[in-house]
């Protein structure tokens, strides 16, 4: 019974985050996008500038028809599961583009690129912590990243570099370089929002009291630790090393424990953007 509760948990979960990022991106786009004539990049942007070019039926119906042949891929490389939250997450955005009728009163383009980039970035972000999608480039970023560990974001400016080199005969030059201003915006805001909770700090403390500082921070920030020998360059002496990885809200609290121990102490913090392990976030599975 536990077992079928998480389950129904997780797909709900999924499910919901599926559903707010293409609400949110739905915003951006039908909101403030398309009033200003951008194009947004990845698949929906291809759609965009396909109704553009032509004025042929809607572009959530491009979006749709662009997907069949990318979602066949998200089939054989990825997860069925994968290719089922993904479908929804397709269809969701579909619908938010056709059916969100809202249009921020933004004038100034600059202002437009920014509040839809952050937008669409954050909606993207936000469908990217499920098991899921919605479609289009997204599959293919996220094949490259399981496959080669490249960085989503990275993969849709790339994409949407040769997306906008295609524009110059449909769309003006302003409207080009705007858009890839909002696409640079978007890629940025895509790649923080999907390691925000990832993010922790590495932390390397070479100090006289390590024994003290181990068991201290094991207690008081219930976090473990790693001795590492190693030796002085200039004294040539032992020294023991303590490594450790802490959530970013405990590092002043580390820094409170380590330099109370020992004030003499040598604390090197550096920036983690995924950590798997017991206490911090779980391998994802597709």
């Amino acid at each position: 019974m536990k077992q079928y509760h998480q389950y129904v948990g997780s797909i709900l979960r999924n499910l919901l985050l599926i559903t707010l990022g293409s609400i949110i991106v739905g915003i951006g786009l039908k909101a403030i996008a398309l009033p200003q004539g951008f194009i947004t990049g990845g698949v929906s942007g291809l759609g965009f500038l396909l109704y553009y070019a032509t004025g042929w039926m809607t572009p959530g119906v491009w979006y749709f028809i662009i997907n069949i042949p990318i979602f066949i891929m998200g089939w054989v490389f990825v997860s069925r599961r994968f290719f089922l939250y993904s479908l929804y997450g397709m269809v969701a955005l579909s619908l938010s583009i056709d059916l969100i009728n809202l249009q921020i009163p933004i004038h100034d383009p600059i202002l437009a690129v920014l509040a839809a980039g952050t937008l669409i970035g954050a909606g993207v972000g936000i469908t990217l912590h499920s098991l899921g999608s919605q479609g289009g480039s997204d599959i293919i970023a996220i094949i490259l990243h399981q496959k080669f560990n490249f960085k989503i974001g990275s993969f849709h400016l790339i994409f949407n570099l040769i997306l906008f080199a295609c524009s110059f005969s449909t769309l003006t030059l302003d409207l080009v370089l705007y858009s890839f201003a909002m696409t640079f915006i978007i890629s940025n805001v895509l790649d923080y929002v999907v390691t925000i909770f990832n993010q922790r700090k590495m932390v390397l403390i070479i100090s006289k009291a390590v024994d003290d500082i181990a068991a201290t921070v094991n207690t008081r920030l219930q976090r473990g630790s790693t001795f590492i020998s190693g030796v002085g360059a200039f004294t040539k002496q032992p020294r023991t090393i303590i490594l450790t990885v802490v959530h970013n809200h405990q590092l002043k609290r580390l820094e409170e424990i380590v330099f109370t121990s020992d004030p003499d102490a040598f604390m090197i913090t550096e920036n983690t953007f995924n950590v798997l392990g017991k206490g911090f976030s779980k391998r994802k599975i597709y």
